[in-house]
């Protein structure tokens, strides 16, 4: 079926599951707006299904730092019990605008740049796009260290202990250097290949790493002749004035932790057979994943403190105390595959099209992912898993804040401004309804900038812990750091939704096709 825009041209559309697609021959040219892999995907090229979406979650789920985010909790004074619950809501709070922001990749096979220019403009989509991919390298750097640790930890033990003792290089031995380089070029080998070579890869690689961490769990279990005392551990804070102002700021530090795909969602949805595929699929795969992950870390630490003496939250560091050589292999294929499908998902993906959306003509896909690479060790992000406090509450806390003040805007515009009406062509065209001034919409950049600024205003840390003053960067705001991503996202959605509603713009591209 052939319909036609608000801009007058025509586009196909698939009623059987509300999928639309650029007519052939409309596709637009202008370099400045459009290359090959920022348009929309064809409705034929739309095949991921459910299993394609859960194995996705599945993979960027099951990593060493998600494994470790039970531990960061437990070492803030939560109980086992607590941790879990804390991290079982935020992962069902986080879905709801995963699967919002999800709808336009299924129905308009179009990445989140492409999407965020319906809200900020073609051009002022680089905003929220560059904030996105400085994020995505960030944590490109920490998850690509953390997966070379691990392969030198492990290659250390099965070669005797010798490469522990290397020359040094930059305060680090020269062999630990080689492990994180090559690992790193590992990880963009594959990426180089493509969004249907990742897609093969995540469906094998989910159920190896699933396998990997119960077999860690019967290991330590058969150890430990049953799991050790940790379980019986009291929590230091209770329920009552000690939990509270540990548990909010918790829960969001936890749902920043998967906010960045709330935003970028649409790389991967794109690609989805259909709104079921993408819904269900992240149903199955995030929140309980997530949970699952959080239990297993807790009852695998748990053996290892009756084991050991000592609770071992690394999982790198426990599975090293085995003498078995096969069992150290299996734990170094694991670990390679569990950082391999979350930081290609989860890190390459989305600043390849961000930066491929700041100059089409001149990046790729592939170019936007060398870049992401470059710059993701350059920044060296390591550091920020120092300590709980500036992992959780600086780090998560603060990229949370603003982008839940992204989400907000996409939401309100694609939900509440358009009804997910979107003039497809126009989406890269220079003389189209998105263009708004100089291709920017000071509605957004302004709800980008009020949400920012309450959500990430009262920044605090306490002394000697973070970078932040004790007092807040704005005290007055330091009531609101704690809900950074809840308010960013309330605030932002709430601001542009009402200078929307005020505008003549909204009124012009948002008529139904």
């Amino acid at each position: 079926m052939t319909t036609t825009a608000s801009s007058g041209r025509p586009e196909s559309s698939d009623t059987s599951t509300g999928r639309i697609e650029l007519a052939p021959g409309a596709a637009p040219a202008d370099p400045r707006f459009v290359n090959e892999d920022l348009l929309p995907v064809p409705v034929s090229g739309r095949r991921w299904t459910t299993y394609n979406f859960t194995a996705l979650w599945v993979g960027m789920a099951h990593n060493i730092p998600s494994w470790m985010l039970a531990s960061g909790l437990v070492a803030l004074g939560m109980d086992w019990k607590q941790a879990v619950l804390t991290i079982a809501l935020a992962n069902v709070v986080v879905l709801v605008p995963m699967l919002l922001t999800g709808h336009a990749g299924p129905k308009y096979g179009i990445p989140f740049p492409v999407l965020a220019r319906a809200s900020f403009g073609l051009r002022g989509a680089n905003l929220p796009a560059l904030v996105r991919a400085g994020v995505a390298c960030a944590w490109f750097g920490i998850q690509t260290w953390i997966g070379g640790q691990g392969i030198f930890v492990l290659l250390d033990k099965a070669l005797g202990g010798g490469w522990a003792g290397a020359s040094r290089i930059g305060g680090q031995p020269w062999t630990l250097w080689l492990c994180f380089v090559l690992f790193w070029v590992l990880e963009l080998a594959i990426i180089y290949r493509g969004m249907d070579a990742l897609r093969r890869f995540e469906n094998w690689a989910a159920p190896f790493v699933i396998v990997g961490a119960f077999a860690l769990l019967a290991w330590i279990t058969v150890k430990a002749g049953g799991l050790g005392p940790l379980l019986d551990q009291p929590s230091k804070l209770g329920w009552g004035a000690d939990f509270w102002p540990v548990f909010f700021p918790a829960l969001m530090g936890m749902i920043a932790f998967w906010a960045t795909l709330s935003l970028n969602i649409p790389d991967f949805t794109r690609f989805g057979a259909g709104q079921r595929a993408q819904v269900l699929g992240q149903s199955l795969g995030l929140p309980t994943t997530m949970t699952l992950f959080a239990l297993l870390s807790v009852l695998v630490t748990s053996g290892s403190q009756a084991v050991y003496g000592a609770p071992l939250w690394d999982p790198v560091a426990l599975a090293a105390r085995t003498d078995n050589v096969f069992g150290l292999l299996f734990a170094l294929v694991t670990v390679l595959v569990a950082t391999l499908s979350v930081n290609i998902a989860a890190n390459v993906v989305s600043p390849a099209y961000d930066l491929a959306n700041l100059a089409p003509g001149r990046v790729s896909f592939r170019t936007g992912a060398l870049i992401t690479g470059v710059v993701g060790v350059l920044i060296m992000p390591w550091k920020l898993t120092a300590t709980p406090e500036l992992y959780i509450f600086t780090w998560l806390g603060l990229v949370g804040g603003l982008l839940g003040t992204v989400a907000g805007i996409l939401i309100a515009d694609y939900w509440l401004v358009r009804r997910t009406v979107l003039d497809l062509e126009g989406l890269y065209r220079a003389d189209g309804p998105y263009w708004y001034r100089g291709g920017w919409n000071p509605a957004a950049v302004l709800a980008f900038a009020v949400g920012g600024v309450l959500a990430v205003g009262g920044s605090h840390s306490a002394p000697g812990t973070g970078p932040f003053p004790a007092d807040g960067l704005i005290p007055f705001l330091k009531p609101l750091a704690d809900y950074g991503w809840a308010v960013g996202l309330a605030a932002a959605l709430l601001l542009y939704t009402a200078l929307m509603g005020r505008g003549a713009a909204v009124r012009s591209s948002s008529r139904s096709s």
